[in-house]
Order: structure tokens, then C-alpha cells, then sequence
């Protein structure tokens, strides 16, 4: 799976757009928030919310030691980055980015929230 696999993947999802809001860094939003850190084009990683605080985010870190590590500034909050091409499996990748996008749509107001999301 490339980078180009996974920002295609985000980008299918309701009400979600490309920024790159710091230059040569790529992410996919819904409505005014990021679900999905890409990177730049060199980019083998994903950056998603792995959970709601970072208790729950690090059964990534135990499960996958090598390929998940905690983002920096904002990990504490539960997002955390997963290696592509490594130990974790394709579909866990497109599952945690689904999470990650449900989770930030969830915290949306009513009237910013995707019709189909």
C-alpha cells in the first residue's frame, strides 16, 4: 500500500478534502479538522487518532512496538503514527484511519457533519 493508496482511501470518504496546511505536509480533513497525517510525498506512515486519550492509544504501541509510535505535540491526546509496509496488516491501517475519521466527525457540530458520514 503507498501513500497514494491511503490518501485515495481518505479522500473517498464523505465530506473529506486534501489540505497541506504546512508546506510539503499532506492530510485529509472532514470539515475544518484532520483524521489522517499523510506527509509528503516520501511519506511510509500515517498519522490518525488511535483512541480517545492515550491509554487506549497505546495498546497500538504494545501490539506493534516497531511500527507505531506516539506523534509528537499531540500524541497525549491519543493519535498516534503506524508504519505502512511493516508488521501491521493493511486492513488494521484502513481500519484506524475509518476510527479516526468516525471519531472526528463525531466531535463535528451537527451542521458540519458529512450528509453520508
Amino acid at each position: 500500500m503507498t501513500r497514494d493508496d491511503l490518501l485515495a482511501y481518505c479522500l473517498a470518504k464523505p465530506g473529506a478534502w486534501r489540505d497541506e496546511p504546512w508546506e510539503g505536509d499532506v492530510v485529509a480533513k472532514v470539515g475544518n479538522k484532520i483524521f489522517a497525517f499523510l506527509g509528503g510525498d516520501a511519506g511510509s506512515s500515517v498519522g490518525v487518532k488511535c483512541g480517545p486519550n492515550r491509554e487506549v492509544a497505546d495498546e497500538w504501541l504494545v501490539r506493534y512496538p516497531d511500527d507505531a509510535t506516539v506523534m509528537a505535540y499531540i500524541g497525549r491526546s491519543g493519535w498516534n503514527t503506524l508504519d505502512v509496509g511493516g508488521a501491521i496488516p493493511e486492513d488494521e491501517l484502513l481500519e484506524a484511519i475509518d476510527a479516526s475519521y468516525d471519531t472526528v466527525v463525531s466531535k463535528l457540530p451537527r451542521k458540519e457533519r458529512p450528509a453520508n458520514a
